[in-house]
């Protein structure tokens, strides 16, 4: 795979990337979505085919990106289809990190190091290249301006955007409001991007990963494309309450 383009799970993280702080928004749910991509974009390649809910590896040739192929690898030793929900929430946590080393090493960030209170060490992240980031955000809100079916990479990233609870962050204020819900629309557009953020936000609500969505068949995510409503009140995306924004460590 060459680097002509971005992987889903760059854009993702650079989408939640503040260019005035240098933190990353919803930290705390960034990693199931940074697996969540993984997986769309392995599916995008023709690695892996989606198998109702699982997830099945139908060709183990590396791609060049050493993310991906760690990934593959491990889906790969599975030796067998595997829940979406299953892979997402696995232990695998760290991604947020391991991808900004990531981008790091490509050129597309830049680490600052700084202190916190003037003690603890820290390090941001800003963007190497602003017109970058403008053109990913500028797909998304094409999409939702417009109301054109985006390609698949584009409506996957928006699905796995809103999974992350990355809307307020994207469109804050009352005056993003309607875009955050066109935001969360743009999730009937691609099958499998549908399914990875409904298994993210699954994996975020504590749901038993093996619990089929009676709603698939009801206009769940492969009908309306709306994600379900669960758990109002509680951290994360789909009417909870966003996670608090933490610096990188």
């Amino acid at each position: 795979m060459g680097k002509s383009r971005r992987t889903v799970p760059e854009e993702l993280l650079l989408l939640a990337l503040d260019p005035t702080t240098g933190t990353t928004a919803q930290p705390q749910t960034l990693d199931l979505g940074l697996a969540g991509a993984q997986l769309v974009e392995l599916s995008l390649a023709g690695r892996i085919v989606p198998e109702g809910d699982r997830i099945a590896v139908v060709l183990p040739r590396p791609t060049g990106d050493p993310t991906l192929d760690h990934a593959l690898e491990l889906l790969r030793r599975r030796g067998s289809p595997v829940r979406a929900a299953h892979w997402i929430g696995g232990p695998r946590l760290g991604l947020r990190q391991t991808y900004l080393a990531h981008l790091e090493r490509c050129g597309m960030v830049t680490a600052v190091p700084g202190q916190v209170c003037g003690v603890l060490p820290t390090t941001r992240y800003q963007a190497s290249d602003d017109c970058t980031n403008a053109a990913i955000k500028q797909r998304l809100d094409t999409a939702i301006r417009t109301g054109v079916p985006p390609d698949p990479r584009t409506a996957a990233l928006a699905a796995l955007a809103h999974s992350v609870g990355l809307g307020k962050h994207l469109y804050p204020g009352n005056e993003g409001r309607s875009s955050r819900s066109r935001l969360r629309d743009l999730i009937r557009y691609d099958p499998l991007g549908g399914m990875v953020a409904h298994a993210v936000m699954d994996v975020q609500n504590g749901l038993p990963s093996q619990q089929n969505r009676s709603s698939q068949a009801a206009g769940g995510p492969a009908g309306s494309g709306r994600p379900v409503q669960r758990g109002a009140g509680r951290g994360g995306p789909g009417g909870r309450v966003a996670a608090p924004r933490v610096g990188v460590r």
